[in-house]
């Protein structure tokens, strides 16, 4: 019964985490993509690379992607730990 617990919270970890990355990864390239405000982008054009705001919203989200990913990662250990252990 335990295992039939760990394998089952793996994989739901796994597909929850899969899920919540995608969409971290999703909203990190959209600030990048579209123009937005033509007078906030020239603004926003005379910062430094790193002080950008829709650069560092977007590293903000990728973080945060890779978080969400590691919890998938973490879910797909707990799945094969628990279809190894004895029943």
């Amino acid at each position: 019964m335990v295992a039939f617990v760990v394998v089952a919270s793996g994989l739901f970890a796994m597909a929850y985490g899969s899920w919540r990355g995608y969409v971290a990864a999703r909203s990190a390239l959209m600030p990048l993509l579209r123009d937005g405000d033509p007078t906030r982008t020239l603004i926003d054009e005379s910062r430094p690379i790193h002080a950008r705001v829709r650069v560092r919203l977007a590293l903000r989200q990728v973080a945060v992607a890779m978080a969400w990913l590691t919890v998938a990662l973490y879910g797909m250990y707990l799945a094969t730990a628990g279809t190894a252990m004895p029943r």
